[in-house]
């Protein structure tokens, strides 16, 4: 930790490897994004990327970058840093690893939106989105009403989420067997989590989200530091824990059910980027930075690596991500049964 004083006589503290992990994450999220532009059917140099997105390429690489591809790259690093965000919330309120939207039912819950109008109503690319993003707002509320028993506890929430979770996921079997041969194959592509067929429409929604979500969460930084070593100590530090509880609750449900609603239900980036961005900055505390930058650099390198590997528009970015998530869960386990904690 460096203490920085300015001309005016204020001092800030900085974490010189928290800014540094940033740092890196946010040029290797833009690395990859330049790369992933350029990627396709019809490859472009990433020299000629960056000269296009300045305003100086040809007529044809403009249509290709700036209308086709640069909308897919921003909904990718958006959703990313949406899931990273949400999820170090999530983790920090609950105080616990596992609490994270792919565990609460909050992905479900969006997913049942969704199935609802695709099954149901047979509407339109809007439409789902729109009903993802209820589906998951109304299943944030109805797993914090029903944890609520004079506040709110960590372990109460996981536990709540887990039961939601099963439940909808039922429900979410039950809506794909009454649909038709159509509906199903749509719906089941849109469970799969993709960023494929993403335009302008998609971004601007989550950019004003995002401006108007992560500035709020950042002023609740302290708070919900204490909040993490507990509710007694947090209020013997003047904070209202149970206000600071809802609303980083309600951002972090709002940032998923958004993220989800853009790409469909992409799974274990807001499981997995919070915590291996607290082992890059070995920094206590909720690391909201750092995990927002690293959900959108594991976005955008798992569709770069499913494109480069397979070809455009034939893997969704969702099977990598559950691919890596689950790696990632096998290594943790194996570490901590070798250090003798399970």
């Amino acid at each position: 930790m460096k203490a920085i004083r300015t001309r005016a006589g204020l001092s800030v503290r900085l974490d010189v490897r928290t800014t540094a992990v940033v740092t890196l994450l946010l040029v290797a999220a833009l690395a990859a994004s330049v790369v992933l532009i350029g990627t396709g059917d019809f490859d472009i140099p990433a020299a000629d990327v960056i000269r296009t997105l300045l305003g100086d390429g040809d007529a044809g690489q403009e249509f290709i970058i700036n209308d086709l591809r640069l909308p897919r790259v921003l909904v990718g690093l958006l959703v990313g840093a949406a899931l990273g965000l949400g999820g170090a919330l999530f983790q920090s309120v609950s105080r616990n690893p596992l609490g994270s939207p792919d565990v609460l039912g909050l992905g479900q819950g969006s997913t049942a939106g969704a199935l609802t109008m695709i099954v149901l109503f047979q509407g339109s690319a809007v439409e789902v989105a729109g009903g993802a993003l209820v589906g998951g707002l109304v299943t944030g509320a109805a797993i914090y009403l029903l944890a609520w028993k004079r506040g709110v506890h960590g372990y109460r929430l996981v536990l709540v989420g887990i039961g939601v979770a099963a439940f909808i996921t039922a429900v979410n079997g039950y809506l794909l067997t009454k649909a038709d041969f159509v509906d199903a194959a749509r719906a089941v592509v849109w469970m799969t989590g993709s960023l494929n067929g993403r335009d302008w429409e998609q971004v601007w929604p989550l950019l004003v989200l995002c401006a108007v979500l992560v500035p709020l969460v950042l002023v609740y930084g302290r708070p919900l530091r204490m909040l993490e070593m507990g509710d007694d100590v947090a209020n013997a530090l003047g904070v209202r824990v149970e206000r600071t509880r809802a609303v980083l609750l309600t951002a972090s449900v709002l940032l998923t059910a958004a993220a989800t609603a853009a790409a469909g239900p992409v799974s274990f980036v807001a499981l997995t980027a919070p915590q291996l961005a607290r082992r890059l900055t070995r920094s206590p505390g909720p690391n909201l930075m750092p995990a927002m930058f690293m959900g959108a650099a594991l976005l955008i390198v798992a569709d770069l690596a499913s494109q480069r590997a397979f070809g455009a528009d034939q893997l969704p970015v969702g099977v990598v991500t559950g691919v890596l998530g689950g790696v990632y869960l096998l290594g943790l386990l194996v570490t901590q049964r070798k250090a003798g904690r399970i």
